[in-house]
């Protein structure tokens, strides 16, 4: 169930410690909001100096208020702050917002702070938000302790950025978003992301969490809260493009960024990643306006062939899929079209709109109607002529006209879309015309930019909304195996063949007899390989295709005399035909956890950069979902007479992999790089892994 944090945001009374007359001071804005509902719950103003604040009196000291205080707002310097919480906590509080600065953020001193505070605190068995936050409130409870007020609705907001919530706030207005809570979160020292996704999930009032978080402390644990959350979250952070700080040696350590981490834990987790606060408003308002699908396929809708051409390439761009409709729709659409129109996709009306409004109803039903349309996008001019008196050269009568017609289509089309479950957005030059403003209040997205109404489609459409009617796929992390102490290669080799994993024969060798031995166990061709060098291939410590002993004994000797290798390993050469060389990857992210990586393998990988990420272990079937999705995919299917490839063993292997990477917290990272995958199934040419 999580932690009950009822007493943080539905209090039997409050009290604000530093409140005060002072404009300038925070106590004074989050005792001035605090008053806004004095008939909701007991509020108590304390200032040390007493006398009164905001016209009312202020005791001296939480003691002095003479009852019990819930939830205890601190809002003092920080050479006062202990001392406030020690006394909230001895006179009964539940719940503490601390206001006040200077602890983690502050360096190694105020974080060793910090954690005294959370720890007396959870030993009270109380929680705490903060420090160094901005306040809390929630709608539903009447409950204002943040310096600036937050329009009542149904969108929770978890921001560690007080001027983000603000500007959200702004850019919501216009389409009618408001928020069932507001939490800043602060240093997260006790109540963290995780806990207030959970709560917010279990909260009836709240319909979709927004997110907007620079440090996700566990950062699988929010995705697995936001997975099973039953509600869409939308996530806005900074800094994903930054690679990680610890130095990689592999291959998936070099192409693996904070952005591929948050990215993939979004897309198991079903969550709604976006890169700015208009996109977080346009994906919001999105989410509010009703049915979504699983299906991508869009029908583009326009009255003119410009719009049409550009929502098709930003809806495209946005990962929506616009096919050429099939002969059974078009057929329908020309039986209400006339004979100009246009009926592929992008479906264009050719100035028909003008002729006949009703027109734009009569094509938004039939394509809502298709069977091979998942999802519609109209765009253009729809809303000029209840704009203007004019219209398009029909006069002042004829605009009139037009505008009653255009009226009735946005009736019209309100009622196609309550006979069906798809999702229907729109573009148009005048989002606040009468005709628009029919769609809007039945809950259809309108927006004045293509590139907003083309994102809002795709937030309702695909996988992040399958995942969110489900319980999203975060997966759990296996148990923790016995840790790998010898991160050689063979030991390597020997971890994930136990695993499962194929590998060709092989044998470490240390000198000529024991490679002759070795050779002596499994016919050639041969493949030698000096060991304990970290990328064997780029310092020519690899030999292929050694046909019998005496090219395996040249090699050897050529080899050892130029790398000085202490050890090499003799393999059977893997027959290469018709295969394609695919990577496996894990790393090990600090905030995620196991992190999995896949995609075009060999000497070729960082140059091509063809790879996709999942959090790891990666199941089966999502992994082959991760190789068809590559640039590359084409391959696997066989190409040019070249027979299609096992990609099912392939995924297969992928999963005992990413499954024994994640049950090793002390590797950090884990590579097997070429994963030979042929038409007969996948084979692991080599392998190598990093200790933390």
């Amino acid at each position: 169930m999580g932690r009950d944090l009822t007493p943080l945001f539905d209090p039997a009374s409050v009290a604000v410690v530093g409140a005060s007359d002072d404009p300038a001071k925070y106590g004074h804005a989050v005792a001035s909001q605090a008053l806004r509902a004095p008939g909701r719950r007991p509020v108590h103003l304390v200032n040390r100096r007493g006398g009164t604040v905001l016209g009312r009196t202020a005791a001296t000291s939480l003691s002095a208020i003479g009852e019990p205080v819930e939830l205890v707002v601190v809002s003092v310097p920080g050479a006062g702050f202990e001392a406030a919480v020690d006394e909230a906590l001895a006179c009964g509080a539940k719940a503490i917002v601390a206001i006040t600065a200077g602890f983690a953020e502050a360096g190694p001193a105020g974080l060793a702070r910090q954690r005294a505070v959370a720890d007396r605190v959870r030993a009270a068995g109380a929680v705490l938000v903060g420090p160094n936050c901005l306040g809390i409130a929630d709608n539903t409870t009447e409950l204002y302790l943040a310096s600036d007020r937050f329009a009542p609705g149904t969108v929770a907001l978890l921001s560690q950025s007080g001027n983000l919530a603000l500007e959200l706030q702004l850019r919501g207005e216009p389409y009618g978003l408001g928020f069932s809570r507001f939490v800043s979160l602060g240093n997260q020292a006790d109540v963290t992301l995780v806990d207030l996704v959970e709560d917010c999930a279990r909260h009836r009032a709240t319909s979709a969490i927004a997110v907007y978080a620079e440090d996700f402390g566990d950062g699988r644990a929010f995705a697995a809260a936001a997975a099973a959350a039953g509600k869409p979250v939308v996530l806005l952070t900074a800094g994903r493009g930054s690679a990680s700080a610890r130095s990689a040696q592999s291959h998936t350590g070099a192409l693996t960024t904070s952005a591929d981490v948050v990215s993939a834990a979004c897309r198991d987790a079903g969550v709604e990643l976006v890169r700015t606060p208009r996109e977080m408003t346009v994906v919001l308002a999105a989410l509010a306006a009703g049915p979504r699908t699983a299906g991508r396929r869009t029908a583009v809708f326009t009255d003119g062939g410009g719009h049409g051409a550009v929502a098709a390439d930003a809806a495209e761009d946005a990962g929506l899929d616009v096919p050429e409709l099939g002969a059974r729709t078009q057929a329908r659409l020309r039986s209400v079209l006339w004979e100009q129109s246009s009926v592929g996709n992008p479906v264009d009306l050719a100035g028909m709109g003008e002729q006949r409004p009703l027109s734009y109803a009569d094509t938004v039903g039939e394509l809502l109607a298709g069977e091979e349309v998942d999802a519609v996008l109209m765009t253009g001019y729809f809303g000029g002529y209840a704009a203007s008196d004019g219209g398009l050269g029909g006069g002042a009568d004829g605009g009139s006209v037009l505008a009653e017609g255009e009226t009735r289509a946005a009736k019209e089309i309100v009622a196609h879309l309550a006979a069906v479950s798809k999702p229907l957005v729109v573009q148009s030059m005048y989002p606040r015309s009468a005709s628009c403003r029919v769609l809007a209040e039945a809950g259809v997205p309108v927006f004045s930019a293509t590139e907003d109404a083309a994102r809002a489609l795709a937030a309702m459409t695909g996988r992040a909304a399958a995942a969110r009617g489900g319980a999203g796929a975060v997966p759990p992390l296996p148990p923790a195996a016995a840790p790998l102490r010898d991160p050689g290669y063979h030991a390597v080799r020997a971890l994930l063949a136990d695993a499962g994993v194929p590998f060709p024969a092989a044998r470490e060798v240390t000198d000529e007899a024991g490679l002759l031995a070795a050779a002596a166990e499994f016919e050639g061709p041969y493949v030698l390989k000096a060991l304990h060098l970290l990328h064997k291939s780029d310092a020519g410590g690899v030999a292929l295709r050694l046909a019998d002993r005496a090219a395996l004994l040249a090699a050897y000797r050529e080899m050892r005399a130029r790398l000085g290798a202490p050890a090499h390993s003799v393999e059977a050469m893997a027959d290469l035909t018709d295969g394609v060389e695919l990577i496996v990857g894990v790393n090990r992210d600090p905030r995620f956890g196991p992190v999995a990586m896949v995609g075009l393998g060999g000497v070729l990988t960082e140059t091509l950069r063809d790879v996709a990420f999942a959090l790891a272990p990666v199941p089966a079937g999502r992994a082959e979902e991760l190789l068809r999705g590559l640039r590359s995919a084409a391959l696997l299917d066989g190409v040019r007479g070249r027979p299609a490839l096992d990609v099912a063993a392939a995924a297969a292997v992928v999963e005992r992999i990413t499954a024994a990477a994640a049950a090793h917290p002390e590797i950090a990272e884990l590579e097997v790089n070429p994963l030979l995958v042929r038409p007969d199934g996948a084979l692991a040419l080599d392998a190598r892994a990093v200790l933390l």
